[in-house]
This record gives C-alpha cells, sequence and structure tokens, in this order.
C-alpha cells in the first residue's frame, strides 16, 4: 500500500544501504561499464535504455531552447538533443564526464541542483535514470519545479523499479553476470544505488506538478514493463518553494 504524501515526503533524506568493501573497490569501474556499454550484455541493456533516451528527446521538441539535465552521467544523453541551443547539466561525479566527448556542448556543469542559479529558467527540465537514487528526491524535484520556465516540463525516464518484469530481468541477467564475474551479489548494489521506487518517484512528481502523463515499456502495466517515462507540467511552485524552504532551514 502506497505511503500517504505526507509520510512519504518526511521520509527524506534517505541513507544508502552501505557497499562491503569489495563492492565499493569496483564501484567506479562498473558504473562507467554499464554507462558505456562494455559488455555485450551491457551493450544489449544500453540498447533497451534508448527508449528512455527517445521517450525523453521527443517529449517536446518545440521547447529545445535551454535544458536542465539532472543527473547527467557520461553526458550520454546530450546527442540526443541536437537542436538544443543551451544545455546545462547537473552531476557531482567528474569522473564520469570528464573524457566525454558531449563535453563541448554543455554549458554549464553543476555539482549539486542548489548550485543552479535560481534565476535560470529552462523549457525542460529532465533526468534518465536518475530519481530512483536521489537520497534527497523530493528536494531536487522541487527545486525542478521553479526551475521551469513558464509554460516548460520536468520529464523523467527511470526503471520501472518495484515492479516483477523489472526485478525478476535484472536478477536473471545483470544479477548473474555480476556474481560469475566478480563473485558478489549485485542485489547488495541495487540497494545501494536505487532508493526510491517508481511509485515513490511518481508520488512525488504527482505532489510538485498539477498534470502527470506516463508511459511504460514493453507494455502499459506497472508489473509487466522494464520502463517508466513521466512527463510534468504546471508545477505547483508555492509547494515547491516551501519544501526547498523547509529543507534549507533544516539544514542551517
Amino acid at each position: 500500500m502506497a505511503k500517504p504524501v505526507t509520510a512519504l515526503l518526511a521520509s527524506y533524506p534517505r541513507v544508502r544501504p552501505p557497499l562491503s568493501p569489495e563492492h565499493r573497490a569496483l564501484y567506479v569501474e562498473h558504473h562507467r561499464a554499464n554507462r558505456l556499454g562494455a559488455s555485450p550484455l551491457q551493450a544489449m541493456a544500453l540498447r533497451l535504455e534508448s527508449w528512455m533516451h527517445r521517450q525523453v528527446s521527443a517529449g517536446w521538441p518545440s521547447r529545445t531552447d535551454s535544458i536542465l539535465e539532472i543527473g547527467a552521467g557520461t553526458l550520454n544523453h546530450v546527442a540526443y538533443e541536437p537542436a538544443c541551443r543551451h544545455y546545462d547539466v547537473v552531476e557531482p561525479f567528474e569522473a564520469l564526464y570528464a573524457d566525454s566527448p558531449q563535453r563541448s556542448r554543455v554549458a554549464a556543469i553543476y555539482a549539486d541542483i542548489r548550485d543552479v542559479p535560481p534565476q535560470n529558467r529552462y523549457g525542460r527540465v529532465l533526468s534518465v535514470a536518475v530519481l530512483e537514487h536521489l537520497t534527497d528526491l523530493p528536494a531536487v524535484v522541487a527545486r525542478g519545479g521553479l526551475l521551469m520556465a513558464p509554460g516548460g516540463m520536468f520529464q523523467a525516464a527511470i526503471p520501472s523499479e518495484g515492479g516483477f518484469l523489472w526485478g525478476a530481468t535484472w536478477r536473471c541477467t545483470t544479477g548473474v553476470v555480476f556474481r560469475l564475474r566478480t563473485g558478489l551479489d549485485y542485489a547488495s548494489l541495487m540497494r545501494h544505488e536505487h532508493v526510491n521506487d517508481a511509485g515513490e518517484i511518481l508520488e512525488t512528481l504527482h505532489h510538485f506538478f498539477s498534470f502527470v502523463r506516463v508511459r511504460r515499456f514493453p507494455l502499459s502495466l506497472h508489473h509487466l514493463s522494464l520502463y517508466t517515462y513521466v512527463e510534468a507540467t504546471e508545477p505547483r511552485t508555492e509547494a515547491c518553494a516551501a519544501f526547498v524552504h523547509a529543507v534549507e532551514a533544516e539544514r542551517r
């Protein structure tokens, strides 16, 4: 049963389950290999994940004047937005994008969404396979809503975390290969990485935006999908501002 939204928001910020020393030792290498498709299985996963990139890039093609991407990683989504005139990103992990061929197309890189100048306005605020990782999900979504230009769109593509097909697929593919290659449990890595499930992400977006539209792949049911694409418009700016203010007050 889904949590009431007040209880859900109060569960943040979340704390990641710790990784073992063995998991930590190969963490960066594994993350980069996943993003770059270093193995045949990882390359196949990237081909499937391209559905998420295509959904985001096709979501509102007329709003390509300015984009803010949250959690840009290796900058692999930038190539899907060839018409964008101003592309900013939020990415704290410099090792992921340092040698990216797309680096020259990015105007500004911020380590934290709090570093984005509050007067900036973007036609689209987007993320691909990121929101499930955020320990401060509601704060990031609320700040994204405040950074949107009038008539803009918040777009998110995420794995259908918490669904049957998503869970069965990674356990039977990546999980098996990871254990054979490293001798380690892949579920521990997933618990560390994916601190939000798809239902929690959708509930958060519904709280901060007036309109939320959802598509899934390959089938429309949550438990029979691998990925979920979400478009959110008309941010509830008072709710966004109030939540951001409350978070900042707690930090002081």
